[in-house]
C-alpha cells in the first residue's frame, strides 16, 4: 500500500475540479452519500473533501442535520481522531472538510495481512477507546463504528466518518424508527431500532477489536437479518480470542448497556495490560508494523498562473554586442496579491459592464434603423407619385420595402433549451411487506397500493412493480443519475428484481409510464427467511419528474 495508485483514483468527467476553494487532486471514493476527494490546504496539509449527493442536498431537513452534525463535530479535538477543519451546510452540494491519514483502514489491514497481535489489539481499543472519549464529550454518538471508520497512521489509530452520527441532544429527525449503522457491528439496542447512547459505541468498539483479532467480525456474515439475529439473542462465542483478550472485550458486549466498559476503563485496563510498553511508548513500533509503508500522497493542484509580459533589460556579456532578457519578477507579498486581486476584479467589473453598454448601444441602433425605414415605406405609400428628379426611386423603394418587411416582420427567435427536471429527494424511505413506495405523491404508502412493493417468497424476496420498470446499476457507488438511470430504463422489460445480490449502497433505477425516473439507494437490507422476524430495507429514493 505504498503507491498512489492503490488508495487514489483520477478525477472523472463528471467530478468537480474545485469545492469552495479546495483544488481536488484525486478521488479516495464514493458511497451512498457521496463521494470523497483528496485535496490541500493553503499550507499544503492533506485534507479529505466529502461531498454530498445533490438529491440528498435538496432535502431541508438534511441540510438541518448535516449542519447539526457538522457544528456539533468541530468541537472534537483528540489524538486518535480526524479533526474537522472545514463544512459549509448551505453549499450547494453540502461538503465537510477533515484532516487526510495517511494509512489504510483496520479492515484493509487485516485483509492484507491477516489477525493482529495482541499487542496491537490492545493499543487498537486504548486509541479507539480515547477518540470515543473526545466524540461523546462533544455531545455525538458515532453510531457507525466499525473497521473501515479506524484508520491506521504510522502513530496510532484515527477513527473518523460522523456522516450518519447525530449529535445526542437533538432527535432522531427522518431517521426515527430506522435502524441506523453496519448490521455486523450494531449494539443489541441499535439492531431493534432502539435508543441509541455512548454505550452503543462502546459495543461497537469491542467487535471491532474482536475483528482485529480473529480476521473475521465476531458475529459472523451473511444476511443482515441473520446477523442482527444473533447480536440481539445469541451471546457472543468468545472462545476463538485470545484468552487474555476475553474479559475486556466480553465487558465491551454486554447485553445490558448498562453493564458495559465505559472507554475510561477501556484505556485504563489496556494501559495494565501492556505493562511497561504503555509508560516507554511502544506503540509507534507496533503501528509501523500493522500499517505498513507510508502512503504517497499526491501533490498539491498547483495555482493556474497568468502569463505577464516582463520588462527586458540589457545584460552586457563580453566580448560580444548588448545581450537583452527578462528581468527577474520579483515575488509578490501578500498585500500585492490581495491588490492585485481586487484590480483583477475591478477590472472584469468594468469589462462586463462596458459589453453591456456596447450591446444595448447596438440594440438601439438597429431598433432606430427599423424605425426610420419603417417611416419611409409608409412615406412611400402615401405619396402621389414619383418625385421629380429623384431618379431611382423605384428601385430605392424596393429595396427599401424589402428592408422593412424584413426588420417588421415576425423575428424568429431560436427555441429556449429545456430545463432537466428537478430532482425530488425522499431520504431513508422504509420498504417492507406491510406497505408499498409510489412514484407520484404521496411516495411514502402505508397501503400495497404503491408502484413498488416488497415480496418474499420460501426462499427469498424480490422487488416488485406492476407499473414500473427496474433495474440494478453495476457501476461504481455514486453513479446513479437522471441521464444513467433514462438510458437502462429505456428498453427495460423487468418489472421484478430479485434482492439476494443487493447489498448497501446497491443503486436501482426505476422509470413510471409518465415518464418520471426514480433512483433507489439502497441503505439498510433486512431481508432473509427466518420465522418470526420481519423483511424490510430502507432505501434514499430521488424522482426526477416529467424526465
Amino acid at each position: 500500500m505504498n503507491s498512489a495508485t492503490e488508495v487514489f483514483q483520477p478525477l472523472r468527467a463528471d467530478d468537480p475540479r474545485t469545492v469552495a476553494g479546495y483544488r481536488l487532486a484525486a478521488r479516495i471514493g464514493a458511497g451512498g452519500m457521496g463521494r470523497v476527494y483528496l485535496s490541500h490546504t493553503q499550507g499544503g496539509r492533506p485534507v479529505a473533501i466529502k461531498v454530498v449527493r445533490p438529491e440528498l442536498a435538496e432535502d431541508p431537513a438534511f441540510r438541518r442535520r448535516f449542519r447539526r452534525e457538522a457544528e456539533a463535530a468541530r468541537r472534537v479535538r483528540g489524538a486518535y481522531t480526524a479533526e474537522l477543519i472545514d463544512a459549509e451546510a448551505d453549499g450547494n452540494p453540502p461538503w465537510l472538510a477533515t484532516l487526510y491519514v495517511p494509512g489504510p483502514s483496520l479492515s484493509e489491514a487485516v485483509a492484507r495481512r491477516g489477525p493482529l497481535p495482541v499487542p496491537a489489539v490492545l493499543w487498537l481499543m486504548a486509541g479507539v477507546a480515547e477518540a470515543l472519549q473526545n466524540i461523546h464529550g462533544a455531545g455525538i454518538v458515532h453510531r457507525d463504528l466499525k473497521p473501515s471508520n479506524v484508520l491506521l497512521a504510522a502513530d496510532g489509530p484515527r477513527v473518523i466518518d460522523f456522516g450518519i452520527s447525530l449529535a445526542s441532544d437533538t432527535s432522531m429527525g427522518t431517521a426515527t424508527g430506522t435502524a441506523i449503522g453496519t448490521p455486523q457491528y450494531m449494539s443489541p439496542e441499535q439492531a431493534q431500532a432502539g435508543e441509541v447512547s455512548t454505550a452503543s459505541d462502546v459495543f461497537a468498539l469491542g467487535q471491532t477489536a474482536a475483528f482485529a483479532a480473529l480476521g473475521e467480525p465476531l458475529y459472523g456474515d451473511g444476511p443482515s437479518m441473520s446477523v442482527l439475529f444473533r447480536i440481539v439473542h445469541s451471546e457472543p462465542d468468545l472462545s476463538r480470542l485470545p484468552e487474555s483478550l476475553r474479559p475486556l472485550i466480553a465487558r465491551c458486549l454486554a447485553a445490558d448497556p448498562q453493564d458495559r466498559a465505559t472507554p475510561a476503563e477501556i484505556v485504563a485496563a489496556c494501559r495494565q495490560r501492556l505493562g511497561k510498553d504503555a509508560d516507554a511508548g511502544g506503540g509507534p513500533a507496533v503501528w509501523r508494523e500493522v500499517a505498513g509503508p507510508e502512503v504517497v500522497v499526491p501533490a498539491p493542484v498547483p495555482q493556474p498562473t497568468s502569463v505577464h509580459t516582463r520588462p527586458l533589460t540589457p545584460h552586457p556579456t563580453a566580448p560580444g554586442p548588448m545581450v537583452w532578457q527578462p528581468a527577474p519578477t520579483p515575488p509578490l507579498t501578500p498585500e500585492e496579491r490581495r491588490r492585485r486581486r481586487r484590480r483583477t476584479a475591478l477590472i472584469a467589473t468594468a469589462v462586463v459592464t462596458a459589453s453591456a453598454l456596447v450591446l444595448t448601444g447596438l440594440g438601439w441602433s438597429i431598433m432606430d434603423a427599423a424605425d426610420r425605414v419603417r417611416k419611409r415605406e409608409a412615406a412611400a405609400a402615401t405619396s402621389p407619385g414619383p418625385v421629380p428628379g429623384a431618379a431611382g426611386s423605384a428601385s430605392g423603394g424596393a429595396k427599401a420595402s424589402g428592408a422593412a418587411g424584413s426588420a417588421s416582420g415576425t423575428p424568429k427567435t431560436s427555441p429556449t433549451p429545456s430545463r432537466p427536471p428537478a430532482p425530488h429527494p425522499y431520504p431513508m424511505v422504509r420498504l417492507s411487506e406491510e406497505n408499498s413506495i409510489g412514484i407520484k405523491e404521496p411516495v411514502k404508502r402505508e397501503d400495497r397500493a404503491g408502484d413498488i412493493r416488497l415480496e418474499c417468497g420460501t426462499t427469498q424476496c424480490e422487488l416488485v412493480s406492476e407499473t414500473s420498470v427496474l433495474t440494478m446499476l453495476y457501476a461504481d457507488p455514486g453513479s446513479g443519475n437522471l441521464d444513467t438511470c433514462g438510458r437502462l430504463t429505456k428498453a427495460s422489460t423487468q418489472h421484478k428484481l430479485p434482492l439476494a445480490a443487493v447489498a448497501p449502497g446497491t443503486e436501482i433505477c426505476v422509470r413510471h409510464p409518465s415518464g418520471d425516473i426514480a433512483l433507489l439507494v439502497i441503505q439498510i437490507k433486512s431481508v432473509v427467511r427466518l420465522k418470526g422476524l420481519p423483511d424490510w430495507i430502507t432505501a434514499d429514493m430521488t424522482v426526477w419528474r416529467a424526465a
